[in-house]
């Protein structure tokens, strides 16, 4: 019977220096011009009637390095950049060249992935937290609230709102069954909320929450103490209408919209 690994992803913030937070900024400027470019050669090669592998595109960005003029692209690692063209290659052979879309410096979330594994080196420190080895960033703390489970495959560095958070992509040697072990025998799952789920067969399975240790308890954890919905609700359109009021000037309009983000990820969470 076939079985193959199952990859999880785990997602945790960053805690950047200064300097460390300014080189992120400007690799993913790198990346957006790498991008751009790439898909401008390619849509001219196609104008052509040609095209232009993934392959090629490396080798001229190599010989791009050694330009006085784009001595920029060295500062980024090679395996970032690189990994921007090959998502770009993906993105055209899935969607073709004239559908994708240029990545815009103001609506774009830098987003940077490190797909060497052996490149990335984690280790856990005190007080939950955890620190994480990066091609030309150094040691980056994280915060790890629990053990990520596995062997790292893969890291993505990207930011959402006012933050930086980093997924990482872990093998956790469970294996995925290819074929059912009972092709002839079915059951049906409803999903509730007294019990979080009940199969036909009359089986109930209660929902179990994260205890201490990262250990699975029957036990939920202790309710926290939340806003209010109608003070969160006036809180959040308060914030949206921020956005709009013109009295704030233009840094109060860039802060709002920061601002209803991490509200918003604050009351998922």
């Amino acid at each position: 019977m076939g079985r193959s690994l199952v990859l999880a992803g785990r997602r945790c913030r960053l805690e950047f220096d200064f300097g460390q937070q300014m080189f992120a900024e400007r690799l993913g400027g790198i990346c957006r011009s790498v991008w751009n470019t790439g898909l401008e050669q390619r849509r001219e090669y196609r104008r052509r009637g040609a095209y232009l592998s993934y392959e090629e595109q490396c080798a001229q960005l190599a010989e791009a390095k050694k330009d006085p003029y784009c001595d920029w692209l060295a500062d980024a690692p090679a395996q970032v950049i690189q990994q921007t063209l090959k998502d770009l290659d993906q993105a055209c052979r899935q969607h073709g060249t004239w559908k994708v879309r240029w990545k815009s410096r103001t609506k774009w979330k830098p987003s940077l992935r490190f797909p060497t594994a052996k490149h990335i080196s984690v280790e856990r420190i005190k007080g939950g937290w955890g620190r994480v080895f990066l091609p030309k960033f150094g040691w980056v703390r994280f915060r790890m609230s629990r053990p990520l489970g596995g062997a790292v495959k893969s890291a993505t560095v990207s930011r959402d709102g006012r933050h930086w958070f980093i997924s990482f992509l872990v093998e956790d040697g469970l294996a995925q069954v290819e074929r059912h072990l009972h092709p002839d025998r079915h059951v049906g799952v409803d999903r509730g909320v007294v019990t979080a789920a009940v199969t036909s067969d009359g089986e109930f399975f209660d929902r179990r929450h994260a205890g201490t240790g990262s250990l699975s308890s029957l036990v939920p954890p202790p309710e926290r103490n939340r806003t209010g919905s109608l003070i969160w609700g006036s809180s959040l359109r308060a914030r949206r209408n921020a956005i709009c009021d013109s009295s704030g000037g233009l840094p109060g309009r860039r802060r709002a919209p920061g601002s209803v983000n991490m509200l918003s990820r604050r009351w998922a969470t």
